[in-house]
């Protein structure tokens, strides 16, 4: 959640950057008020409570000088008193909720270098990258052999079986099948042994809490995009940046130990209930994939560097791929619920002829560790809440998709990148 203390302090400031993820101010003025309303019945119930233990001190002191009468009339002001403290607690509970739910619901705030902008089609591309740039060769010109779509490719050579995927579990969720699979484990064996020693590997469970999604803000914004169990409060993780932005929740950490850092690989489910529309064919657009996360606690003046480290572990994993692609900025619009800032990588899939998302690296400042409760000891003994970062590294769906388009030859084999060969058993070549 946004900080309601620095609300309060620079009401001005934080409607101006929420206003740039298209949050009316007259929004925050209701939050503001609610707020006010808050503060005011929290101090009324107080008072009446501290009424309360005062008349039952003076009945205590009037039953020990034996005033029955006095008493009596004391413990039937207390009552009444008693009843309007619990009236205005109840009634403060109320609005604590009604103010909480709307605060839930409410952004990270932007950083200043995140673009205004509506919607994807207004990310900045930073840069790009292919294969030979650093020897001054121009972007690669696709073969037509390499303009065939991966699905096509997948069913040919008895790789992916969307068909039985589809006949298993409904459409959208994809069958590996044969070296298909196994060149999907290739990946996710590759890039947990590339982040080896610098990051704590971790196996989460695949399912969470709600109170574990709230803590990442993907409750309550985007239930409609996850699938739930509801008689057991269970969700699928839609990331392993949900278990693990919840590893420390509640704890008070010491800086030393900061940053904390942590991998996993997980399964990811998501309903992709706003896909209506958007092209759904093979693995662009699937329910469930397999991701490796790198994820972060650290100090605020560390979250720079954290960030920088996820981004620059995904490119050269790209790079190591010799897949072509580019680095986006995303804009407001665009911009994760929680995120105050995140940089995208995009593949370039030859078959789908189109860039394909396969990693975001975001920074979320405090707003996550709100939610989780994650805080560090400071050098005068109070606490203040951790940053958290996070990004994919990466999303095999379509890394997979991109490595059998572009590797794909004139006579239908496809040529896998060198460094999957020790995890494919020495071979690097898929036969036609």
């Amino acid at each position: 959640m946004i900080d309601l203390v620095q609300l309060r302090r620079e009401p001005d400031f934080v409607k101006e950057a929420l206003a740039r993820r298209g949050i009316l101010s007259s929004t925050m003025d209701e939050i503001i008020a609610l707020d006010v309303e808050h503060r005011r019945l929290l101090q009324d119930a107080e008072r009446l409570r501290a009424e309360v233990k005062d008349l039952s001190r003076q009945v205590g002191e009037a039953r020990r000088n034996k005033d029955t009468a006095t008493a009596q009339a004391l413990t039937e002001k207390s009552r009444s008193i008693g009843e309007q403290e619990s009236a205005a607690s109840a009634k403060t509970d109320e609005v604590a909720g009604d103010l909480r739910s709307r605060l839930l619901l409410i952004p990270n705030l932007p950083s200043p270098e995140v673009p205004i902008g509506k919607d994807e089609t207004e990310n900045v591309e930073l840069r790009r990258w292919w294969p030979g740039m650093q020897d001054g060769k121009p972007e690669p010109v696709y073969a037509e052999h390499q303009r065939k779509p991966h699905w096509e490719i997948g069913l040919e050579l008895g790789l992916l079986d969307m068909e039985s995927g589809a006949k298993i579990a409904g459409s959208m969720f994809p069958l590996y099948r044969g070296f298909g699979s196994r060149l999907l484990r290739a990946l996710g064996f590759y890039a947990l042994d590339q982040h080896m020693g610098d990051y704590e590997e971790l196996r989460p469970p695949s399912f969470a809490l709600t109170e574990t999604m709230m803590s990442t803000g993907h409750l309550p914004k985007s239930q409609d995009d996850m699938y739930a169990i509801e008689r057991d409060d269970l969700w699928a993780i839609p990331t392993s940046e949900v278990p693990l932005t919840s590893m420390l929740r509640d704890q008070i950490l010491d800086p030393k130990t900061l940053p904390i850092r942590y991998t996993a690989q997980t399964a990811c489910f998501r309903r992709e209930a706003g896909s209506a529309g958007k092209d759904t064919r093979g693995l662009l657009r699937v329910h469930e994939f397999d991701k490796v996360e790198l994820f972060a606690y650290c100090l605020p003046e560390q979250a720079e560097a954290a960030h920088a480290d996820i981004l620059a572990r995904a490119e050269a994993m790209l790079q190591a791929f010799g897949l072509s692609y580019r680095v986006l900025n995303l804009c407001t619009g665009d911009l994760g619920t929680s995120s105050a800032k995140t940089i995208d990588l995009e593949v370039f899939s030859p078959g789908v002829d189109r860039y394909l998302e396969v990693s975001s690296v975001s920074w979320f400042r405090d707003f996550q560790a709100r939610r989780a409760n994650v805080r560090y000891r400071t050098e005068d003994g109070s606490t203040a809440l951790v940053h958290t970062v996070n990004g994919s590294a990466l999303a095999w769906a379509r890394i997979w998709a991109a490595l059998v388009e572009t590797g794909r030859q004139s006579d239908g084999s496809i040529v896998l990148p060198d460094v999957l060969a020790p995890y494919l058993g020495g071979k690097t070549v898929i036969p036609a």
